[in-house]
């Protein structure tokens, strides 16, 4: 999946796929996890906050399945 480069002190890039609704997001550790049935105006809250690890932490984290990719 084609991920865009975020500025965050946690959050390396986010990536995000329409059609299958994932939401992929790499941290600056080098673990990138999936998200499932993430809608996408919740993408799209994400990409524009003004901070992303607070909306990820406060918005998807503890609200979606997940599983570590790499």
């Amino acid at each position: 999946m084609m991920r865009v480069p975020v500025r965050s002190s946690n959050i390396k890039s986010i990536g995000y796929d329409e059609e299958t609704k994932v939401l992929e997001v790499e941290f600056h550790d080098g673990s990138v996890y999936q998200y499932y049935s993430v809608p996408a105006s919740v993408h799209q809250g994400l990409m524009a906050a003004a901070s992303h690890g607070n909306y990820f932490h406060n918005h998807i984290r503890d609200e979606y399945r997940c599983r570590q990719v790499e």
